[in-house]
């Protein structure tokens, strides 16, 4: 997603509608894709959960520390993919900005600004996000998404660098452990 997602984050220069209408056309294909895929999606998901788990249970320190953080960004990936990523499709789907629904919202929203204005009371700091502001929540969501991940996988290799480390230390203890046993002769020309 990073292609449509750069000019709604990273440009100063105004989106224009037609963007907008791009990107809504296709986070509709992405959305409406095959039951299959989701499916797919859903099933890698619970595999990362239940490799996690399963490294977990043979528990060891470095397991605890690498896979603990790295189960705890899995996690806040999911949440990200749920809560924001998952309910943006949706609503860009539906065509929510485009609905009665959200005009009368905008409308309230807009009586509550000119009430407050006047001093009639708080609205809990709620706000409605509009169309480009609502897009650019969900390119934010991906990209963090990706960092997340990314984080997940640094984790996971700084790990198995760290046991390869300790073994190769392991093993070359134990060479130097059985050439003192055994009288070889770099021992003999130590002592």
């Amino acid at each position: 997603m990073f292609p449509y997602d750069y000019p709604l984050l990273w440009t100063s220069d105004a989106v224009e509608p037609a963007y907008l209408d791009q990107l809504e056309a296709h986070l509709k294909f992405l959305h409406r894709s095959p039951p299959l895929i989701g499916r797919v999606l859903n099933m890698m998901i619970a595999m990362g959960f239940t490799g996690f788990f399963i490294k977990l249970f043979r528990a060891s320190e470095a397991n605890m520390l690498f896979d603990g953080a790295s189960l705890l960004m899995y996690l806040i990936g999911v949440g990200i993919y749920i809560a924001n990523i998952v309910k943006g499709l949706r609503m860009v789907s539906a065509g929510y900005w485009d609905s009665e629904e959200f005009r009368n919202l905008l409308a309230r929203e807009v009586e509550g600004v000119s009430s407050q204005a006047n001093g009639a009371g708080d609205r809990g700091g709620e706000m409605i996000l509009g169309r480009e502001d609502s897009l650019k929540v969900l390119a934010a969501s991906n990209t963090i998404l990706a960092l997340v991940l990314v984080g997940v996988l640094v984790l996971q290799s700084g790990q198995w660098y760290a046991e390869r480390k300790d073994k190769e230390e392991a093993e070359k203890l134990e060479r130097s452990e059985k050439e003192k046993s055994t009288g070889s002769p770099s021992a003999k020309k130590r002592q």
